[in-house]
C-alpha cells in the first residue's frame, strides 16, 4: 500500500492532511514487518506507541477530572476501562485500521488474540503520530471521538468494574457466599501457555474462561458466570 492510500485514510478518518505522512505509515508498521524489509524500512511503531500511550492517558485523565467529581478510585477504574486493550482495539477496528497494518506474513496468519493486541498497539502509535504531526488538540479530538464517546456505554453496562469484583458482589448478595476459582486445564509450552479456569459456587460450575495467565482466565470465567445472573 503506497503513501497516497495513507494520506486518503488520514483525510477521511481524521479530517486533516498529515504534514509528514511517514509518521502515520510508521504508526502502522509492526516490528515483524521491519524484519522482512530491512533494506527499505528503518523504523517500527513501538516508539510512537510509547508516546501515544502517554497522550491517551493524559487526555482521558483530563476529561474525567474535569467532568466528574467521583473519587480517585472510581475515576481510576473508569480510565482503566477506557484505555484497556479491548477498548482501544475495538476503536481501531471501528475506524478501519486493520487493512493498513504492515505485518510480516507470519503475523498475518497469527491468532485473533495476537491481532487484537497489534491493533491496540497501532491505535496508540497513531495517536502518537497525530500528536507529533498536528499537536495536542488534534490528538485530543480524535481520542474524544474514538474513546471518550464510549464512556456512557461503559458506565451503563458496568464494564468499568472488574468482572471478578462484580461477580463476587452479585453472588454474595444473592447466595451469601464467595465464588471459588479453579484451574481446569493448562495447554501449550511455557512461553505460550493457555489456562482454562472455572468459577464455582458450592461445587456448581458457573462459568469457564481461558487466557494466557490464570488471572486472565479468571476474568473470562467471571464474565461468563455473570451471564447466569440477572445483573
Amino acid at each position: 500500500m503506497d503513501t497516497n492510500a495513507y494520506l486518503k485514510f488520514a483525510q477521511d478518518t481524521f479530517g486533516f492532511t498529515f504534514n509528514d505522512i511517514e509518521l502515520l505509515v510508521t504508526a502502522f508498521t509492526h516490528r515483524s514487518y521491519l524484519n522482512e524489509h530491512k533494506k527499505t524500512v528503518k523504523e517500527h511503531n513501538e516508539r510512537l506507541e510509547f508516546l501515544g500511550d502517554a497522550v491517551l492517558e493524559l487526555v482521558v485523565t483530563e476529561f474525567l477530572f474535569t467532568n466528574y467529581g467521583e473519587s480517585e478510585g472510581v475515576l481510576t477504574n473508569w480510565r482503566s476501562a477506557l484505555v484497556r486493550t479491548e477498548s482501544i482495539g475495538a476503536a481501531a477496528q471501528k475506524f478501519g485500521f486493520e487493512p493498513f497494518l504492515r505485518l510480516s506474513r507470519g503475523e498475518r496468519r497469527g491468532t485473533d488474540r495476537g491481532r487484537a493486541q497489534i491493533l491496540a498497539n497501532s491505535f496508540e502509535a497513531v495517536i502518537g503520530a497525530i500528536y507529533l504531526d498536528q499537536g495536542y488538540e488534534a490528538a485530543k479530538t480524535f481520542i474524544s471521538q474514538s474513546i471518550l464517546s464510549t464512556l456512557s456505554s461503559i458506565l451503563s453496562n458496568g464494564s468499568w468494574m472488574d468482572a471478578k469484583s462484580r461477580l463476587q458482589e452479585v453472588v454474595q448478595s444473592q447466595e451469601g457466599i464467595t465464588p471459588i476459582y479453579k484451574v481446569i486445564s493448562e495447554e501449550g509450552p511455557d512461553h505460550d501457555k493457555m489456562f482454562t479456569v472455572g468459577v464455582f459456587v458450592e461445587g456448581r460450575l458457573l462459568g469457564k474462561g481461558s487466557g494466557p495467565s490464570k488471572q486472565a482466565g479468571q476474568q473470562q470465567a467471571a464474565e461468563a458466570a455473570l451471564l447466569s445472573y440477572d445483573t
